[in-house]
């Protein structure tokens, strides 16, 4: 079923920190009104990147996460800065958090995070033919980076210590395309 975008017939603006608060007056097609908020990121998106020092193994990073107050095992992630494309703020942070840089980049698709409050966007990108190169970067310590055999996806959801769902979705995205695109 099609259905018919609502119409806005207004927005008001605030800033919320790092993103700006909207409130939009909506009506549906069915004459019903309502009030609904959305935030928008005042950058330009953020990046996972899912970089594979083989052809079946992924390095992540282990870093504080402040939201839940322990160290967090993850994807490579981070702002697109501006005037960066989604690939070269990939390579950057994968420099900046890894310390490796990427012969082959690829935006393997975007993922939102709570779409039906948040216009955020995160690009997906696969990095391959990895060589060692570190780049200064924000992170207060430097990152643990930990292997991770592909194939052992399932053990990885199942630690307490990786939890955020953009790195679970885009692991998954990631070797569902591999192997659909063996070989090339």
């Amino acid at each position: 079923m099609t259905r018919r975008l609502p119409i806005i017939h207004s927005i008001t603006e605030h800033d919320a920190g790092p993103y700006r608060m909207e409130r939009l007056d909506l009506e549906f097609g069915n004459g019903e009104r309502r009030r609904f908020e959305r935030l928008h990121g005042r950058g330009h998106g953020a990046v996972a990147v899912v970089p594979l020092i083989d052809d079946d193994t992924v390095l992540l990073v282990r870093e504080y996460a402040a939201g839940v107050h322990r160290y967090e095992l993850g994807l490579v992630k981070g702002r697109i800065d501006a005037g960066e494309t989604p690939l070269q703020a990939a390579d950057r942070e994968l420099k900046e958090e890894a310390g490796y840089g990427a012969h082959r980049l690829e935006v393997l698709r975007s993922l939102t995070l709570a779409p039906t409050y948040m216009s955020h966007l995160t690009w997906l990108v696969l990095a391959r033919d990895l060589y060692p190169e570190r780049l200064p970067g924000d992170e207060p310590e430097e990152l643990e980076v930990v292997p991770w055999k592909l194939d052992a996806l399932h053990e990885l959801t199942l630690r307490e210590d990786f939890s955020e769902g953009r790195s679970i979705a885009a692991l998954f995205l990631a070797r569902e395309y591999l192997q659909r695109h063996a070989g090339r």
